[in-house]
């Protein structure tokens, strides 16, 4: 397959140069075939488990998203709180979690609830309206949104709820972007901690808070509140960090609640299938292990939904073959 040219919504990150392994461009149009693994369904040698998440199933209604993902043998999934799944806005919010929990439990599944649907909120602002607005009554629609999301993932027995801060807004100095943000999570954490599900914060190239030095300038805003976790993207790692995608899981290991995983290359944020950038996975992999991370690692591909039978069915044999590897990257590094 030719590369396609770039996504117009890529969006540079703004980094300093930092070495990595090469990896064969693609672009994001028909899938091309790839080498089958030589088992369906072959079991890792750790603790890890994968799942995948409905922003990139955003074509196939939720329960044949989760039928296709368990029959893939996947652990669980990461749920995307939209209009097309579990609309977060639906009136019927609760009934519908009931019976999704019951359909999670019968196949198998774990579940992480992600915040990053684009329009949930408003049908002509992307992941608007933000924690950021200059106004109170939107920043409220926002924290409450993510209320609801922490709600949703008690009944549902989820192990985190993910969420991200937004792009500052023009004409907005940065204390005041930060402050914001600090109080309209406050209250959301309160609930978090009553519900006893963890807020993960995610950093996001080009957002307020995106970078993990970021993270820990909010955590200590905040006073370090133990629901105040971290949702680290290993694509975000590789694109802007200055620590490797594997040095960025061992420095994010206390405060790390969610997973999300995809491929990228440094200074382009483009969510690309495993293995068409430049991250080397089996000492990512390793790394997660080491640190005793328990929860959901979820592919993360919501611009290849036009595909995503095919990309989640070909994601899962490659996150095995690169777990199968760690022996031999571990082996091979330095203590």
């Amino acid at each position: 397959m030719s590369p396609a040219p770039r996504s117009a919504n890529s969006s540079p990150c703004s980094a300093s140069p930092a070495p990595g392994p090469g990896g064969p461009a693609s672009g994001s149009g028909d899938p091309a075939p790839r080498p089958a693994d030589p088992a369906p369904h072959p079991t890792t040698p750790s603790p890890l488990r994968f799942g995948y998440g409905t922003n990139g199933l955003a074509d196939l209604r939720l329960d044949d998203a989760l039928a296709l993902l368990a029959d893939l043998g996947y652990d669980g999934v990461g749920l995307t709180l939209d209009h097309m799944h579990l609309d977060p806005m639906a009136p019927d919010l609760a009934a519908r979690t009931r019976r999704l929990a019951r359909r999670l439990d019968a196949l198998g599944l774990g579940v992480t609830v992600e915040t990053g649907a684009r329009y949930v909120l408003d049908p002509r602002r992307k992941h608007g309206p933000s924690l950021l607005d200059p106004d109170p009554a939107d920043r409220a629609r926002r924290a409450g949104l993510l209320h609801r999301a922490v709600r949703t993932a008690a009944d549902l027995g989820a192990h985190a709820v993910h969420c991200f801060s937004g792009v500052p807004p023009a004409g907005t100095d940065e204390d005041t972007a930060w402050k914001r943000l600090a109080e309209a999570l406050a209250p959301v954490l309160d609930a978090a901690t009553r519900a006893g599900v963890p807020l993960a914060v995610e950093p996001e190239p080009g957002h307020l808070l995106a970078s993990l030095d970021d993270f820990h300038r909010l955590r200590h805003i905040l006073g370090d509140p133990p629901a105040l976790g971290l949702t680290l993207d290993i694509g975000h790692c590789q694109c802007l960090e200055s620590l490797s995608p594997a040095d960025c899981v061992r420095a994010a290991a206390p405060w790390l609640r969610h997973v999300q995983i995809e491929d990228m290359r440094r200074g382009v944020h483009e969510h690309l299938p495993l293995g068409d950038g430049e991250i080397d996975f089996p000492p990512v992999l390793e790394a997660l292990a080491a640190t005793g991370y328990q929860a959901l690692t979820v592919v993360e591909l919501p611009r290849h939904s036009h595909a995503g039978p095919h990309f989640a069915e070909e994601s899962l044999p490659f996150l095995h073959r690169a777990a199968r590897a760690i022996p031999d990257s571990a082996e091979g590094s330095t203590p």
